[in-house]
C-alpha cells in the first residue's frame, strides 16, 4: 500500500491531505451526493485547544504519522460512507507555506502565531476534491512540496496556532454533522480536536515503507533519494511525538493497523469491519 501524503499529483487541483498516489480499484456502489466546501474563517484562539468536544453524528478519526496511508484511506472511508472530508495536516501546512514564503523565522513562536491570525483559510471537504485557499488563493499544490514538509512539524508545534486551527477544524465538524458527518484525518484528532468521534482509527507502517512511499510520490527513486526521505521521516515523527502541544499518539479505544503489507481497499475494509457494531450505533 501506498500512501498520499506527500507531494500533490499532476493535474489534480485538489488534492486534500497528499496526492493519490494509489486509488482503490473498487467502485461505488450509488454515486456520492456533491458536498460543498465548508468556508470558515479562522477563528478567534480557544485556549489550548484542548477544551472537551463532544460531536453528535458520525465523526470518524484517522490519526497517524506521514506515510502512513491514512489520506487515501480517510477519503475512501468517506466516499463508502457518503461522508465529507477534513484534511487537518493541509491547514497546517498552508500556514507553514504563509511563513515561508513570507520569509518568517519559523522558530520564533510568536511570529509564526501572527501569521496564522492573519491568515484565513477556507477549506473543502469534498472527498473527491478537498481544496484548500489561503485569503481566497488555491494552495493545494504550493503546500506539498519538500520545503513546507520539512518545517510544518516546527510550526504546528506552536500552541497559539494550533488552537486556532483546532477550532476551526471543529468548527468544520460541527457544520458536517448536519449533512451525515465528516471523516478527519490528522495526527492529533482521536486525542484531542474530537477525542468523543465515534470511530477512531491510528494508522501506521514501518518508517522504511513510509519513505519508499514519499520517495516515489516525490518521483524518486535512487538510494540516496530513500534514505534521505527516511532521515526526514524520523526526524518529523520525533518532533511529532515529543512536542508538547497536542503530540501524536495512538488514542484511547482507536483501531490500530498497520498498513506496510495492506492495499488501501485492505485497509478500509477493515476498519468499516471493526467499527461495523460502532457505525451502527451512530444516529
Amino acid at each position: 500500500m501506498s500512501p498520499d501524503d506527500g507531494s500533490a499529483s499532476p493535474g489534480v487541483t485538489a488534492t486534500g491531505s497528499h496526492d493519490e498516489v494509489l486509488r482503490t480499484e473498487q467502485q461505488r456502489g450509488a454515486e456520492q451526493s456533491a458536498v460543498q466546501p465548508s468556508s470558515v474563517p479562522v477563528p478567534a484562539p480557544a485556549g489550548t485547544g484542548t477544551a472537551p468536544f463532544t460531536p453528535t453524528g458520525l465523526v470518524v478519526a484517522v490519526d497517524g504519522p506521514g506515510g502512513s496511508g491514512k489520506s487515501t484511506v480517510s477519503r475512501e472511508i468517506a466516499r463508502r460512507l457518503g461522508l465529507r472530508y477534513l484534511d487537518t495536516g493541509a491547514m497546517y501546512r498552508a500556514v507553514t507555506q504563509v511563513a515561508l514564503e513570507r520569509r518568517i523565522d519559523i522558530e520564533d513562536p510568536s511570529a509564526v502565531a501572527e501569521v496564522a491570525e492573519r491568515t484565513v483559510l477556507t477549506v473543502g471537504t469534498d472527498p473527491d476534491r478537498p481544496s484548500i485557499a489561503v485569503d481566497g488563493v488555491n494552495v493545494d499544490e504550493q503546500i506539498r512540496t519538500r520545503a513546507v514538509t520539512n518545517a510544518v512539524s516546527a510550526v504546528a508545534a506552536v500552541s497559539a496556532v494550533r488552537s486556532r486551527l483546532v477550532a476551526q477544524q471543529r468548527e468544520i465538524i460541527a457544520e458536517s454533522l448536519a449533512a451525515g458527518g465528516i471523516v478527519v484525518e490528522g495526527r492529533d484528532i482521536g486525542s484531542v480536536v474530537a477525542p468523543d468521534a465515534p470511530v477512531k482509527v491510528f494508522l501506521t507502517a514501518s518508517t522504511e515503507v513510509r519513505a519508499l512511499r514519499r520517495s516515489r510520490q516525490l518521483g524518486e527513486k535512487g538510494v540516496d533519494d530513500v534514505a534521505r526521505t527516511l532521515a526526514e521521516l524520523d526526524r518529523r515523527d520525533a518532533l511529532d511525538s515529543t512536542r508538547t502541544a497536542d503530540p501524536l499518539s495512538v488514542p484511547d479505544g482507536a483501531i490500530v493497523l498497520d498498513s506496510s503489507a495492506l492495499s488501501v481497499p485492505e485497509v478500509v475494509d477493515e476498519v468499516l469491519r471493526q467499527s461495523q457494531h460502532l457505525l451502527a450505533t451512530t444516529p
